[in-house]
């Protein structure tokens, strides 16, 4: 695009900004519920079918621009909602409203907004919820397809990749009414949900080879944009920082149990694979509306969405689930670890051999 192009583009977002606009209204004496939202890789409490009528889900994202660590030698200033690199996760029900409460408060040095790819019309919300220091707006919008959504900040031209790839991005859940249904269209109940969010970070290094520090994020804004041009990620992570979800920090579960992940990646391709495990059921490009498919060993995340898979697990013990681009996995910090409490089954392995010198 040139640049007479970009300047026309930025000059009409601002007039439409600028501009009074209307917004969806749940219909008078639609009940409301106010969700609790919490930090990835968990859940907000929800009910997976849905009781009653359409309500509406009272959300609220407080922008925090705060210094996090991508690992142990590098720290970036991460442009988050809630805190959190992703964005809490968002639920609600087919034929619910959302009302989003977006709240910059004055000790942020820059505007932001949402761009919902769960809602229908105006940017996905991005050209009503715009919000500069100091400032807050309310956004209401109908969910009207059942799947699992990204949602990112979009303030306009550079701004967008620079709030993205700074970690300002999340999902949305939206259940179909009657829940979760298998590849045969059976109910289908999960026991456990977690949310992983994935970021491709883009810090800058000096002369030496060490990542750049910088006072505030947008000192640092023009070098990272400059290293992201060469689609070069300095790292892969899970939910904001090297190792965030290994070790101490592993997801938790039981044999028996079913699992539902929640993977979004909102500017790159992504591979998820859970290693001694597979994807029983997967909603291919988040979509709840399609049939599941089945017995996957690795699925595919579109740059851009979230896709969500379950998987029943059958043995104890440790499981990795990670990006199957191995070098982003495990050089660049794409991998989470998942502890699994139960009894170990030998009917379904077993080692019938030792290690020991080799026999003739």
């Amino acid at each position: 695009m040139n640049k007479a192009l970009v300047k026309l583009s930025v000059g009409l977002a601002v007039l439409c900004f600028g501009a009074t606009q209307a917004m969806a209204n749940a219909p008078k004496g639609t009940p409301s519920v106010t969700q609790e939202l919490v930090a990835p890789p968990f859940v907000p409490k929800h009910d997976q079918v849905a009781k009653g009528g359409p309500k509406l889900v009272k959300v609220r994202l407080v922008v925090e621009e705060k210094l996090m660590k991508a690992d142990a030698n590098a720290s970036y200033w991460a442009l988050t909602f809630n805190g959190s690199v992703p964005a809490p996760l968002i639920i609600a029900h087919e034929g619910d409203w959302v009302e989003l409460t977006l709240v910059n408060p004055k000790s942020n040095s820059m505007a932001h907004n949402l761009d919902f790819h769960a809602a229908t019309g105006k940017l996905g919300g991005a050209l009503l919820d715009k919000v500069a220091p100091g400032e807050e707006v309310v956004l209401t919008w109908k969910a009207l397809k059942p799947g699992v959504f990204v949602y990112h900040c979009a303030p306009g031209g550079t701004m967008i990749p620079f709030h993205t790839i700074s970690g300002m991005n999340g999902a949305v859940m939206i259940l179909p009414r009657k829940g979760l249904t298998d590849a045969d269209g059976k109910p289908w109940h999960y026991d456990r949900a977690y949310y992983i969010g994935e970021q491709d970070l883009y810090l800058p290094k000096d002369k030496n080879g060490k990542f750049k520090k910088y006072a505030q994020p947008l000192e640092g804004m023009a070098d990272m944009l400059e290293t992201a041009k060469s689609l070069v990620p300095s790292h892969v992570v899970f939910n904001g920082t090297a190792g965030a979800l290994t070790g101490d920090n592993a997801l938790k579960g039981k044999v028996g149990e079913r699992v539902l992940f929640i993977h979004s990646q909102a500017n790159r391709d992504s591979r998820p694979h859970l290693i001694g495990g597979h994807a029983d059921l997967v909603w291919t490009g988040g979509s709840f509306s399609d049939t599941p498919a089945t017995g996957y060993e690795t699925w595919f995340v579109p740059g851009g969405s979230a896709v969500a898979a379950g998987y029943k697990f059958e043995q104890p013990g440790l499981y990795v689930y990670l990006s199957h681009n191995l070098i982003e996995a495990v050089l660049l910090g794409a991998a989470a670890h998942m502890m699994i409490e139960g009894d170990w089954n030998n009917d379904i392995m077993e080692q019938t051999k030792a290690p020991g010198p080799i026999s003739k």
